[in-house]
């Protein structure tokens, strides 16, 4: 049977206030004497302190927690790896929770999270998520971040990307190779990523002169099969060039290209988001827009966590520039070279 901080009280003759005071660092008005015979216990009998007794005396548990979309996705997994690296980094856990983009799970977990007294959570949102639960949080004072997209609520903290300079950079590049015919697989086309993302898109080809085309845009769900299917549909409507929205459904791109016969890039070229490390390791490699998505990780943990302290935050939204990596993907079409 584990030892209690009642039997540690009664070992070293002292009362249970005097012990909880001491493993919670609240002991200035104990000697010193008492608070090595109580120590010398405690290490005895390798006493270790329940976190959750612990954090109804301090009112703090030094952990956080993060809701993620689809820990399966290679960006997701390297944001939560930033977010627990910078949580680490502070003396703060971190609780994972993939929420699979469903609302309804999503409002579960957090439930849950609230009920472990979590003190706050970074919170990326799933596809179709109304965010009233976390504006309701943020409203009451519970420390919340978003984390790689922003709500319109400013003071709400955030960490995100500039999403419209992205979807622009990426077809910008397809433009500059002469490519007219560019089609785009967005995201779901509720939440503003994809929106901004497909804003970014029109931009670059109003300034090509080249006229918006719907039959050249198809809605995806960030997922690769939708990638392979809209590639499907996009070559079929004459697509020499495919920006995809996010690098899992360029990957899905390469697999529609692959299957039909034809080659990356003299047939098609493609663009994706996110610059994912398995873009470097692809055949041919993936061009792709680039998110600092590590530091974003470790930004959103260090901000979040300022908040819990307490400590001034110099900015409550922090927004990140993309950059290109240009890979071999992209090619002049064949008409052109």
């Amino acid at each position: 049977m584990s030892i209690t901080i009642k039997d540690i009280a009664e070992k070293a003759g002292v009362s249970i206030t005097t012990v909880s005071k001491i493993i919670n660092k609240k002991d200035d008005d104990i000697s010193d004497k008492t608070r090595n015979k109580v120590l010398k216990v405690i290490d005895e009998y390798n006493y270790i302190p329940s976190a959750l007794a612990t954090g109804l005396v301090t009112k703090k548990t030094n952990t956080i927690g993060l809701l993620l979309p689809d820990i399966s996705n290679a960006f997701f997994a390297e944001l939560a790896r930033g977010v627990e690296d910078g949580a680490n980094c502070e003396g703060y856990n971190v609780i994972l929770c993939n929420t699979d983009d469903d609302p309804e799970k999503e409002n579960q977990y957090l439930s849950v999270l609230k009920s472990k007294h979590v003190d706050g959570i970074v919170f990326l949102s799933t596809a179709l998520s109304n965010h009233g639960e976390i504006r309701e949080l943020n409203s009451k004072g519970f420390p919340v971040i978003v984390l790689d997209r922003a709500f319109d609520d400013e003071d709400i903290l955030a960490v995100f990307i500039d999403n419209v300079m992205g979807g622009y950079l990426a077809t910008k590049h397809l433009t500059e190779f002469g490519h007219e015919a560019i089609g785009c697989i967005t995201g779901p086309l509720k939440p503003k990523l994809a929106i901004q993302r497909l804003e970014g898109y029109k931009k670059a080809l109003k300034e090509a002169h080249i006229d918006f085309n719907e039959e050249l845009i198809y809605e995806g769900n960030f997922k690769t099969k939708s990638g392979e299917l809209g590639a499907k549909k996009l070559l079929k409507a004459g697509a020499t060039a495919i920006f995809a929205s996010n690098d899992m459904m360029a990957y899905g791109v390469y697999k529609a290209v692959h299957d039909e016969g034809l080659s990356i890039p003299y047939d098609i070229s493609v663009v994706g988001f996110d610059d994912i490390f398995l873009s470097e390791i692809l055949s041919p490699p993936l061009t792709s827009v680039k998110q600092p998505t590590y530091e974003m990780g470790i930004i959103s943990a260090a901000m979040l966590i300022k908040k819990i302290k307490n400590e001034e935050l110099k900015q409550l939204r922090v927004e990140y520039k993309p950059t290109l990596s240009v890979r071999k993907s992209v090619a002049f079409p064949a008409d052109k070279v």
